[in-house]
């Protein structure tokens, strides 16, 4: 009997091998599913993947996007967006629940996607970046532009175009995709790259950004809406204009940037002036100034005249002076005379007094004085010059007796120890001592070695 029970029972199942079984059913029967419904519990893990709910108004399941595929979604998952996803069912063992591994995510609708802009409307707004204090003015006269566009197509055409005709200057294209998952990313690299280019460098840094699109749905300009570009917008270092779509279209970088333009021509239009109306406002100015001037000079005239009026006339005002200069100049030649006479009669009298006669005897008296002195002087002086050539003469002999070397010509050695000094006895010198010996002819080295070599007589 047990032999025929066991042959009656199924097969049992591990638990794990009922659940990948299952798991097996399900992807074969659902490897790919397109799904609608609204987001819920949306959560990003710190490893890049994003787990959510997606549901309706009477059953959830379960999502997964892995990181991968992440960066690709058209849309950013959040909580109450209506969207349509990708992807394959599949279950989660370790929980028995099913869930759905989603490859692609986009809004359902345009009300969806509006719905989302509106909600990063607010909570930038909140933040205070479409504050109109934080925009910066644009640059009169920009010498630099750059243009961040795609480099084909009417829009780059337009702009170029149209900054030629009113002011040429330098323009820097940096070129991007403006449709599409890669276009938000690329757009604020080029925005960023902009900004970090140095003043002086190799690549010359704009002085005014434009950043343009054509027109387009709302699904083709939606990567404008995209949070990061808008920050990297509004932390820009240059003004920056926004040009995208056409009049009508409004994007999230319209808000934060420093100037919207309605098209990219107008954008062009906004960042730049007419180089002939500069021209006729300079020249404009000019004739003002020089209408200004003529003014302020005849005002200033008028001024002056009428302050001449209440003044008297440089005739009456001189009619004294000259008066007086005349009455002084006509007494001026009879003065002049006048002196000239009294010092002529003082030179008279002075010249009365003088007489040759007084003057030879004068000079007479004062030569025999001189002959005199001179007969008495002469005998004195030839005594006194005789007594002193005597003095010279017996100073002379005198400085030759004591001439330090004169003896060495009469055969007188000079004795020098070591230290250069003069030996004049014999307990200076030490036996074994090195000497210099001065003769009248030169010098001559010796040592002392205590001992007379020979007996000394006196000299014959």
């Amino acid at each position: 009997m047990t032999e025929i029970e066991t042959e009656g029972n199924a097969q049992p199942y591990s638990v794990s091998e009922l659940a990948f079984a299952l798991k097996r059913t399900i992807e074969d029967a659902y490897g790919f599913v397109r799904l609608r419904g609204e987001l819920s519990k949306v959560t990003f893990h710190g490893n890049g993947h994003i787990y959510l709910d997606l549901k309706d108004e009477r059953a959830s399941i379960a999502g997964v996007v892995w990181r991968g595929q992440a960066k690709s979604l058209a849309v950013r998952p959040e909580t109450g967006l209506e969207v349509i996803v990708t992807g394959k069912v599949t279950t989660y063992p370790g929980r028995s629940q099913y869930q759905i591994i989603i490859e692609t995510m986009e809004p359902a609708g345009v009300g969806a996607l509006l719905a989302q802009l509106e909600r990063l409307k607010a909570k930038l707004a909140a933040e205070g970046l479409f504050a109109p204090e934080q925009k910066r003015a644009l640059p009169a006269t920009p010498a630099i532009i750059g243009v961040i566009t795609s480099p084909t197509g009417a829009v780059i055409r337009d702009i170029l175009h149209r900054i030629a005709d009113r002011w040429p200057c330098r323009v820097i294209v940096w070129p991007v995709v403006v449709q599409g998952d890669q276009a938000a990313a690329q757009v604020r690299a080029a925005i960023e790259g902009f900004s970090a280019l140095a003043p002086g460098g190799a690549i010359p840094r704009p002085d005014l950004i434009i950043v343009a699109r054509g027109g387009g749905s709302v699904e083709d300009l939606w990567p404008f809406n995209d949070e990061a570009l808008a920050r990297a917008a509004a932390a820009s270092s240059i003004p920056l204009i926004s040009a995208v779509g056409h009049e009508t279209d409004t994007t999230l970088i319209d808000f934060v940037s420093d100037r919207r333009a309605p098209t990219p021509t107008a954008a062009a239009e906004l960042a730049t002036p007419v180089l002939a109306d500069l021209a006729a406002t300079l020249m404009g100015h000019g004739r003002r100034l020089a209408r200004g001037g003529s003014q302020a000079i005849e005002i200033r005239r008028t001024r002056l005249s009428a302050a001449a009026r209440g003044l008297p006339r440089p005739t009456d005002l001189m009619a004294i002076a000259s008066q007086s200069l005349d009455l002084a100049a006509s007494r001026l030649a009879a003065a002049l005379q006048r002196n000239v006479d009294r010092h002529r009669h003082d030179l008279v009298v002075a010249a009365a007094a003088l007489r040759p006669r007084l003057l030879a005897a004068a000079v007479e008296v004062k030569s025999r004085q001189i002959s005199q002195t001179g007969g008495r002087l002469g005998p004195s002086i030839t005594r006194r010059l005789s007594s002193l050539n005597d003095r010279l003469t017996g100073t002379g002999k005198l400085l030759v007796s004591l001439e330090p070397k004169a003896p060495l010509k009469r055969g007188f050695v000079l004795i020098r120890g070591a230290d250069g000094r003069l030996a004049s006895r014999a307990a200076q010198l030490e036996s074994g001592a090195a000497i210099d010996l001065e003769f009248a002819d030169g010098h001559l080295g010796a040592r002392v070695d205590g001992e007379v070599p020979f007996a000394l007589s006196p000299p014959p």
